[in-house]
Parts: structure tokens; sequence; C-alpha cells
């Protein structure tokens, strides 16, 4: 079975893994939001670093604005960050060049030049506006002018988009401002109670902040030991920080009961029992940070990449220490094609962070996907040896050992990935891939047994369908059975070349020729630079007695840069055709009254 078969799994097993959106599951921006983020066009893009090329001496306003929708497409969202700041300076009174100066800054997380750019959108659509107003207070903020933050945020009521962001920020602008009496209101968020559980966090972490203790404590304690983690760690730090540190042993011990695999908790628990100091109370900049963290993650959730992004760079604007928000900016840039800002991002994580492992995990990812297989390695080793038994890494670890054919090595990583997987963390797709590196290492009753654990957690997985169903029917085993799971993962994936391909041979193996043919012919057309594909179907051609037609194909395998195994077979058939066809014979589809794919 070629290893075309199977592809690279690792975003869906890390994503069972519980890691945070991984780098090729981040959400795709949507193109009619208003910071017009985009995925890169180029074929070059996500492939290099390159610098665009720096505009001429006499550009023009146009010029320069063509340049930077030019480098957005490209995926150099600083470039075109800078292009279009340079277009505003010479023609600042054009509305769509500002529009685009404001977003493409606050896209490449420059919020000084964008909260500049914000105060000459003019009579822009609502929404960008509203996000200038946020985007300028949030610079206030940083730059310690509390009172022009909140007399922005304060000056007059706010449509919907942005407004939850707004009632958040609010109260810490109002505490920056030294308004105490604003900012220890608790704004009432209609309809969302994430959003209202944040704001309640916040109310009590600044009654906490200007020393009214008891009033803190009530609202810390009402929310505590439920479902809601947040408030758990909350009022346990609080606890520490008043020096009651067996109240917070009890308070973390009871929530892992219920949350046994809670990161923060054991965090937490591990803290207070090595007597380390307690988590200092969030300043107001860094409250400010987290308060906008929620509505992103809410955006993120919902796939509006454009406004959760804008909504990181804010946040790390104020907090630079957000580990989480950096590793979600970097999906996303990664996302948009922009793989030097998506690697910048992720290399401002900390070592000794929770997320470390996770942006190094998807380091390794962007370097394996520009084909620099030994950067990916040496990133993975790295990780491995700063945490020998994470299954993050050792996922990515085996991928590319897969990709580099050392299949053996590749199962025993999966295997230690799997044992230090709760057992019912282990998804599907963790048995498939050690099942596929079973079955490439020559243990095929591992591999059925893996494959078959991964069919049972998700019957309909048209790609497990397809490699137990093609094995099953290239060793003439289960065959009525192997070709009813490949013409279900063939409706399935219909436009899968791979998945088409597998059900014409595993017909061909059967001597169901017409079948077969329709099948190749089929996939040559989803896949037609595939010598596998290809190569079948020269073989299907011979069968019927098409025998110009198959050495055509044969041919044209050879001019396709097959691999070794596969160019040997094509080079042996155009100098000696095909022997008899042994395999075992079944009805035809037709007969059998089965459907096409």
């Amino acid at each position: 079975m070629n290893a075309r078969r199977l592809p690279s799994l690792v975003p869906v097993l890390l994503a069972g893994l519980s890691l945070a959106a991984c780098a090729q599951t981040s959400p795709s921006p949507s193109p009619s939001t208003a910071l017009g983020l985009r995925a890169a066009q180029s074929p070059a893009a996500g492939t290099a670093d390159e610098a665009a090329p720096p505009p001429s001496q006499g550009a023009s306003a146009y010029g320069l604005y063509l340049a930077g929708e030019v480098a957005i497409d490209h995926g150099s969202s600083r470039d075109a960050a800078t292009y279009f700041h340079q277009a505003s300076q010479l023609d600042p009174d054009t509305a769509q060049i500002e529009a685009r100066a404001f977003s493409s800054a606050l896209v490449a997380g420059e919020i000084a030049r964008a909260a500049d750019a914000a105060q000459r959108l003019g009579d822009g659509p609502e929404p960008v506006q509203r996000l200038g107003l946020l985007t300028r207070a949030v610079e206030d903020l940083a730059e310690d002018r509390g009172k022009q933050a909140y007399a922005l945020l304060s000056a007059k009521p706010m449509g919907a988009e942005h407004l939850q962001a707004i009632q958040l920020l609010t109260p810490w602008a109002a505490a920056a401002a030294g308004d105490w009496t604003a900012a220890v209101a608790l704004p009432k968020i209609d309809g969302d109670p994430i959003a209202q559980g944040v704001a309640t966090l916040g109310q009590a972490e600044l009654l906490e902040r200007a020393g009214k203790l008891a009033e803190a404590e009530t609202i810390y304690k009402s929310r505590a030991g439920g479902k809601d983690g947040l408030f758990t760690l909350g009022y346990g730090a609080f606890l520490e920080r008043r020096g009651r540190k067996a109240d917070a042993q009890a308070l973390y011990a009871k929530a892992l009961l219920q949350s046994p695999n809670d990161l923060g908790l054991k965090t937490a628990q591990r803290r207070v029992s090595q007597n380390a100091p307690a988590l200092p109370l969030p300043g107001i900049r860094e409250g400010a940070a987290e308060a906008l963290i929620a509505p992103a993650a809410m955006m993120v959730a919902r796939r509006e990449g454009d406004n959760g992004l804008a909504y990181l760079r804010l946040a790390l604007r104020l907090d630079q220490t957000l580990d989480e928000a950096w590793v979600l900016v970097g999906d996303a840039m990664n996302g948009a094609g922009d793989i030097a800002s998506a690697k910048e991002a992720y290399l401002k994580v900390r070592p000794h962070s929770d997320q470390y492992i996770a942006a190094r995990t998807r380091m390794a990812l962007l370097a394996q996907q520009s084909g620099d297989k030994e950067a990916a390695l040496r990133l993975t080793r790295d990780m491995l040896d700063v945490s020998p038994n994470d299954p993050r890494p050792l996922v990515v670890y085996a991928d590319l050992l897969r990709d580099d054919e050392r299949f053996p090595e590749a199962v025993a990583a999966l295997n230690r990935a799997i044992g230090n997987t709760p057992e019912a963390e282990v998804g599907w797709s963790l048995y498939y891939e050690r099942g596929a590196a079973e079955e490439r290492s020559g243990d095929w009753p591992s591999a059925e047994a893996d494959l078959k654990k991964a069919l049972k957690l998700k019957p309909n997985e048209p790609e497990v369908l397809n490699y137990l169903g093609y094995a099953w029917a290239d060793r003439g085993e289960h065959l009525k059975e192997a070709l009813s799971m490949l013409e279900m993962a063939a409706a399935l994936e219909p436009r899968s070349g791979a998945i088409v391909d597998s059900l014409g041979w595993a017909r061909y193996r059967v001597h169901q020729y017409g079948d077969a043919l329709r099948d190749l012919e089929h996939a040559v057309t989803l896949e037609p630079a595939d010598p596998e594909v290809n190569s079948h179907l020269g073989d299907v051609y011979w069968r019927l007695g098409r025998r110009l037609e198959a050495r055509f194909q044969w041919q044209r395998v050879l001019t396709l840069d097959p691999d070794a195994k596969i160019k040997a077979a094509a080079q042996l058939k155009l100098a000696q055709g095909l022997g008899p066809d042994a395999g075992p014979i079944l009805p035809s589809a037709a007969a059998r009254g089965a459907p096409a794919p």
C-alpha cells in the first residue's frame, strides 16, 4: 500500500489530545469581515519568509495600496501594514485607504499605528469605527492614559458589534481612570452567560484591588466549586493571597474530584503543596487583557477569525505574557498564509508555560510542511527531551518518522503516545495512524486490530474505511465487507482520488474489470499526477485487452516522479506486460445491485 493512502492526521490527532486549535485547524477568516484578513493566494505562500520588495521612490498612494493588497495575498501582513500606512500618509483623505491602514496594522499587531489610523476613519462602516474606538482605548490603557481610555469607552452607546468587548473592558478603564465606583459596578451582558461570568470575575478582582475583601470573597465563593473552573482558580488564588493555604488546598482537591484532568487545578494544587508564592492579583492592564480574551475565544469558536484575531492582538498589547493568546495568534496567521508572523507568535510563548509544547509542536508542523524535515525532527526531539512522555510531540514525531518511511520507529512513538494518554481520551485517529504504521511495518495482525478499534470508535470515517477495506481486498480477505466499506468511503468522499482509486483497485483485484475501469478512470481525473493511480488504470486497460492504452499509462507513470517501487513495476510491465490474474473472483457491483459511487 502506497504511503499516499495515509495522509497526515496530526491535526486530528492533536485535537483529540486537547491541544488548543491546531495550526491546520485554525478558523478560516471570514471574507466579509472588516479586517480583510484572507488566506494567501500565491502558490509560494507559506513556504518562505521572504520580505516584500520596497516600493519605488516615487510610488503613488494607489500604487502603495495595490502593493499592500499583493502583500496580503502573499501572506505578508507586516509588509501590508507598511504599504497601507505609507499610502495613507500620501492620501490621508481616502476612506478606503485609511480603513486598510487601520485594519492591516491591527492584524500585524502594530497597535500604536492602528490606533493612530483609527482616529482618521471618518464616516466608514460603524463596526469598523467601533473597533477603531476599542483599539484607541486599548492603546491609551497600554500607555497609562486611563482617563482617555475610559472617556472613549463610556462616551456614547455602542452598536451590537464589539459591544461585549467594550462592556468587559470598561470597568478596567474606569479603574485606570481612578473611578472606583464605576470600576466595581457589574456590567450586564445580555444573552451570554460566559461573558457575564468573565465580567463577574473581573468585578471580584477589582473589588479585591479596591480593598473590599469581604465583598470580593462573597463573589468568588458564590461561583467557585462548580463547572466554572475559572472561579475556582480565582477563589483559590484569593485564599492563597490571604494566607489561607489550607482552605485553598481543600478547594482545589474537591474541584479535582470533578475534573481530574484539569491542568490549571493540578498546577494550583502543586503550587500550594510546595508552599510556593501565591499568584499575584492581576494588574489593571493584565486584567483588561484577560477580559478581552473571552470574546476573542468566542469569536474564534464561532469562526469569526478576523475579529477574534483583532481582540487577541489588543489583549497582547496590554499583556505580552498571555501564552495561549500567542498560540491562537499563530494559528490565525498560519491560516492566513503568513508563516513568518505565525512563527513569530509561537516563539513568544515562554519555555515554562503550559502552552510551550503546543507552540513548539506547531513550529515543527510548519517546518514539516515547508519541507524542512531536519528542522521538524530537531524541534520534536527538543520537546521530547523536555517532556519525554507528552503525547503531543510524540504524535508529531511519529508522523515525521512515517513520512520518512521509518515505520517501526513510528509505531514505537505511537505506542508511547497511546500509553501516556488516558484510555478514555484515546481517539480513533491515534489507533488509525498506529494501525497504518504497523501495516507498513509488516505487522498485519496488530494493524488489523488497531484499524478495527479506530472503526469502532468512528464507524463512518472515510479514511479508516478506505485503509482497512483496501488492505482486506488486496489480501483477498473479507472481500464482500471490504468492497462494501470502500463503496461507503467513496460515497462519503466522492472527490477523494485516493479513495476512488482504492475502490477501483479492489474491484480490479476481484476481476470486476468493468466496474474497476469506471472507478479508475474517474480517479485519474481527480488525481491526474498520481503515479499509482495511473499505474492502476494501465493495469485494468491491459486486462480488458486495451494494450496500447495500458502501455501509454505505464509510460506516463515514469514521467510523474514515482517512488522506486512504482517506477520499477512500471518498467517491468512495459517490458513484459502482465501475467495471469489469479486473484479471487466476486460478482460485479452491477450484478450485486450495488450503487455506483
